[in-house]
């Protein structure tokens, strides 16, 4: 509530106005009597009339004296406070200095307020201190007035946004924060305006840009969505300018005509990753129904039967050793089931620990075949290396028998009776470890072969501890021995796995065991294969400083195996598995092998399961007890993990498999929608062939592709072809609206009747919108110019009634025909509108004025010529003279 400001200082105007401050001031027992009346009347602080009434006298004696007036220091005051300051001023006082502040004004004034207004003091006194906390506000508006007017902000604050695209509809946008002014004598400005910034997404029919195409004046405009920042086919990218960083200093300016056209290889071996692909998808089509679901949309179902691990290992030889084969036998390993061979009778805990110990000599297995290759060129590149090192290096590969070998023809005869034993029990993996520790207390394991002291070590057990050398002086000192050093990530998880880890270790303890030393950083963690290979092929052709470093794929499906919360996000990815970081094709078959076949893991992203349930034979059921399999949440990773798959195959030309790849998306209609798009970006390769396997292999309806054979031929400028396969589309909408625009108006400047009458006679069968008012109007044109004169029927009265009856139906419908014309064509760019709408208007006149000229009066249209409405009037002129004689 806004207050005034009319108070007395005590110090400066209690001797000026003396008489004043007698009228004002009650004695003590009128203050106590006002005061205990003002208690026991109404609790409430309303006021009545009679109280506010005063004298019209008294009114008209004040009222040139009430007005506000602004002093020096900002101050509003009555004018007869200011009068009566000015003459009568207080020689008693001094002149306060400019640097302090106005003296206080107490509450005695505020009857001077009461008084004007003819209340009683003393009442509105009591009123005022109950009702409001006056000195608190005085002293606040005070502390206000002290401020310089350099201090006095006239902007008002904005508050901070509540989002980060807040509207002013939802009250989250800019708000003022609403102040009281000291005074009328400040105004205060109203808040800066500043629209809020919406950004919404804007679909291509609803852009500016549609229809604008050709406004070639505004480049941005016309070619604004063509020049979007995007790759295309097998990585191609065009571009003004120079490709560089933002911090990179360019010769070249980009404010040119030349457009460059850059290829960038996406992928090392591009043929090569085709060939790969192509297989291991035909593998997965042949293994993979296609279904319509719920929707009526093709889905790929695939059978988890027939499409584990062991089936994409056999599509690779025996004797391959490429990275791919060597991934597929370690998840056959690690994931597929094993024939345990075992009774019924054989109890749950037995079966689970055979299981255990056949799934790590699985592992162990293929370890062994994993790093063999390396073995054998360690051995070949040090031929010429002593007995201990070779014995080493094949233990490094757990190959037992040619260790013992070589260690016989070494003439090592108790160092090969050892090795017969490596891998054994816990007592002679101490008595190793005891023979050890003797050696470094008498030091004599300086005279000892270090190669010999680490094949000790390693049959001890001591993989992840360096064996400390004794600290002798001069020719004493022996040196450290790690068993690690030198060693690829697989050679020292075999370490731990065949000699470190007890024998009925699980394959989890032995990975807690190994990663434990990655984390703690004792050995580096395992790099991707292509790391450790420097061909050309095998090099990453992307600068990937900015990407923190990958696993080797190999050792996060171990991990994936050995940590249940392990989801496939933490493990897909690409750089894991290839030198490229846009190629998806082995992740995403992972994906399908362990999420959607074998159930082994998902993404961390799957929503909750529905309640329905899917049998094997599409049966839905909403029974718990029927065998079925529940409808999973979606997955939003899945689905980004399978377009990025089929974009990758897109782009290599591979547009059946990239379809394939589609029909695994999840949810219906992205699936739909991106099946569509991928046959309309490819509508120029498909061919006839092509086009039969789509619909034949992966139950694509024709629809679908003719709908984006339609949309090609209509780019292309094919009206009269996109037309026909509009139709075979069954896009009746689409083709109606085609045949107006495009076709109809040259059909009625060439006065092809026929051709007009066979373009939309097929839509009669087929009712579209908008057919009464826009296709059925070429029909009823054709009949008008065709049907008159209307044929004699001789000798027959029936039919020539029923002509008779045709007749004057054509002729009824002449008026409001001609009203509905203008409308046909709401294209108002095209110059063959105008023209195809004037002929008909002039084709329909001169018809009605041969054979019926009464009716051209109640005719009345814009598209007439000249003489037709000449004509026109002459028939008005002519229908009023027969009604006149009449």
């Amino acid at each position: 509530m806004a207050r005034f400001r009319a108070d007395f200082s005590d110090s400066s105007d209690s001797s000026s106005e003396p008489e004043v401050q007698q009228e004002l001031e009650p004695s003590e027992d009128e203050r106590e009597s006002e005061e205990e009346s003002l208690r026991s009347s109404s609790p409430s602080s309303e006021m009545h009339e009679d109280e506010l009434l005063t004298s019209r006298a008294r009114r008209r004696k004040h009222s040139s004296r009430n007005a506000l007036i602004e002093d020096e220091d900002g101050e509003i005051w009555y004018a007869h406070e200011v009068d009566s300051d000015r003459r009568a001023p207080n020689p008693r006082v001094s002149e306060p200095s400019s640097s302090s502040s106005p003296p206080p004004r107490g509450d005695p004034t505020l009857t001077s307020w009461a008084q004007h207004i003819g209340v009683d003091a003393q009442k509105m006194h009591v009123m005022q201190t109950s009702l409001f906390r006056v000195p608190e506000e005085a002293a606040a508006l005070k502390a206000l007035n002290q401020l310089p007017p350099s201090h006095l902000s006239l902007r008002v604050p904005l508050q901070p946004l509540n989002r980060k695209h807040s509207r002013d509809s939802d009250g989250d946008g800019i708000r003022p924060d609403f102040r009281e002014r000291p005074s009328f004598a400040y105004d205060i400005e109203p808040p800066i305006h500043r629209p809020s910034r919406k950004y919404a997404r804007v679909e291509s029919s609803e852009s500016a840009v549609q229809g604008s195409e050709g406004a070639f004046l505004d480049a941005g405009l016309a070619f604004g969505r063509s020049f979007r920042v995007g790759w295309g086919p097998d990585g191609t990218l065009v571009h003004l300018g120079a490709l560089c960083k933002p911090s990179s200093t360019q010769k070249t300016s980009a404010n040119s005509s030349v457009i460059t056209r850059t290829v960038f290889p996406l992928y090392a071996d591009a043929a090569a990753g085709a060939t790969l692909c192509g297989k291991l998808l035909q593998h997965h089509l042949t293994h993979s129904p296609i279904i319509p679901d719920d929707d009526d949309v093709p889905f790929a179902d695939p059978d988890p039967e027939f499409l584990n691990f062991s089936s994409f290992v056999a599509l690779f030889p025996a004797a391959d050793r490429s990275y791919e084969a060597s991934l597929f036998r370690l998840g056959q390993a690690l994931f597929d089931d094993i024939d345990l061979r075992l009774g019924a009778s054989v109890t749950i805990d037995i079966r689970s620990r055979i299981s255990a110990v056949r799934r790590k000599a699985a592992l162990s297995a293929w370890l062994e075949g994993a790093v063999s290759p390396t073995v054998e060129a360690e051995l070949r590149a040090n031929a010429s290396a002593d007995t201990p090192t070779n014995v080493f290096t094949l233990l490094t590969g757990h190959q037992i028998e040619k260790a013992v070998n070589a260690a016989i023809d070494g003439e090592f005869w108790r160092l090969a009776t050892l090795i017969s034993q490596a891998g054994g029990d816990f007592e002679f993996q101490q008595d190793l470890k005891h023979q050890i520790e003797i050696w470094h207390g008498e030091r004599i394991d300086v005279h000892i072969d270090e190669n010999v002291r680490r094949v000790y070590a390693l049959l001890a057990g001591w993989v992840n501890k360096v064996v400390v050398g004794s600290r002798g002086g001069g020719l004493e000192k022996c040196s450290d021995v790690d068993v690690l050093k030198g060693l690829d990530w697989k050679r020292a998880f075999g370490l731990h796995l065949w000699y470190s880890e007890p024998v009925n270790a699980s394959i989890a303890q032995v990975y807690q065991t190994f990663n434990q030393l990655v984390t703690e950083n004792q050995i580096p963690r395992p790099p991707p294969f292509y790391s450790e290979m420097k061909t050309p092929l095998t090099t990453s052709l992307w600068n990937l400083s900015s990407i923190p470093p990958t696993t080797d794929g190999l050792f996060s499906l171990i991990r994936l195996h050995a940590e249940p919360a392990c989801s496939l996000s933490q493990i897909l990815t690409p750089l894991s598995f290839g030198t490229s970081p846009v190629d998806y094709s082995i992740s995403w078959h992972l994906y399908i092998i362990l999420s959607r076949c074998m159930r082994v893991r998902d993404f961390a992203d799957r929503g909750d399961p529905v309640g329905r349930t899917r049998r094997m034979d599409d049966e839905i059921s909403n029974s718990d007890d029927d065998d079925g399999i529940k409808q999973e949440g979606h997955s939003p990773s899945a689905d980004l993990l399978t377009s990025s798959y089929a974009s990758q195959l897109e782009n290599q030309g591979l547009i059946q498999e990239a379809l394939f790849v589609l029909l695994h998306i999840e949810g219906s209609i992205g699936r739909k929608k991106a099946i569509k798009d991928l046959l309309a970006r490819s509508a120029g390769r498909l061919d006839e062939w092509m086009s039969r396997g789509i619909e034949g292999s992966l139950k694509i309806p024709r629809t679908w592709i003719t709908e984006a054979k339609a949309n090609y031929a209509l780019d292309n400028g094919d009206i009269f072809d996109a037309y026909e396969l509009f139709l075979q589309a069954e896009l009746y909408d689409t083709a109606h609206d085609l045949a107006i625009v495009e076709l109809a108006p040259d059909a009625i400047l060439r006065q092809d009747f026929e051709l007009l009458k066979n373009l939309f006679t097929i839509f009669v069968n087929h009712p579209v919108i908008g057919w009464h008012v826009r296709g059925k109007i070429f029909l009823d044109y054709v009949k008008i110019m065709t049907y008159l004169p209307r044929p004699a029927v001789e000798g027959d009265a029936v039919a020539d009634l029923v002509q008779n009856s045709r007749f004057e139906d054509l002729i009824k419908n002449v008026p409001r025909l001609i009203e509905l014309v203008p409308d046909l064509f709401r294209e108002g760019s095209d110059p063959r509108h105008g023209v195809a709408l004037t002929e008909m208007v002039a084709g329909i006149m001169r018809q009605v004025k041969k054979y019926a000229p009464s009716v051209l009066a109640q005719v009345n249209s814009t598209f007439m010529d000249e003489s037709t409405r000449l004509e026109r009037i002459q028939s008005i002129g002519y229908t009023r003279f027969l009604s006149q004689i009449n």
